[in-house]
């Protein structure tokens, strides 16, 4: 599926084994009822901001919502690690990808020029804020707020 998807710019068998146990990632799969992988994404969590490593679905499968329910379990985990943002590169002409992206709340940041190689096609530097979930509420009287 890796070099299906990403042609000469796809991670080796080597690369992709050496990712999957790295420090700070967390790695989903979406597998059919037999057992089958038809996608996977990734994040790399840094102590401050997660990074979108890779989102793949096979092509027989895209279009059937598998990247964005892979997605939104990644940003739940990087909400759950605290992250204050999730960052990615996506390739200028992957309309789909994008789209769903900033479906999701992403918003781009900048181009980064011949970022993807040995192709040399540009990549959108996208963002997704994290606010902090507020942990209390309480009751503010007008005279309290001048103290």
């Amino acid at each position: 599926m890796e070099r299906t998807l990403f042609g000469i710019s796809a991670w080796t068998r080597q690369m992709l084994a050496e990712e999957l146990v790295g420090p700070g990632r967390t790695y989903v799969g979406a597998e059919l009822p037999g057992g089958s992988l038809v996608g996977y994404a990734g994040i790399w969590f840094d102590g401050r901001d997660a990074q979108v490593m890779t989102v793949a679905t096979d092509p027989g499968y895209q279009g059937r919502g598998i990247a964005r329910r892979m997605l939104v379990t990644l940003l739940e985990r990087a909400r759950a690690l605290g992250a204050e943002s999730v960052l990615l590169e996506v390739r200028v002409d992957n309309a789909p990808a994008i789209h769903l992206y900033e479906t999701l709340g992403f918003t781009q940041l900048g181009r980064r020029r011949g970022y993807y190689q040995p192709e040399n096609v540009d990549a959108w530097t996208m963002q997704l804020l994290l606010p902090r979930e507020v942990r209390e509420v309480r009751e503010v009287r007008p005279e309290q707020e001048a103290s």
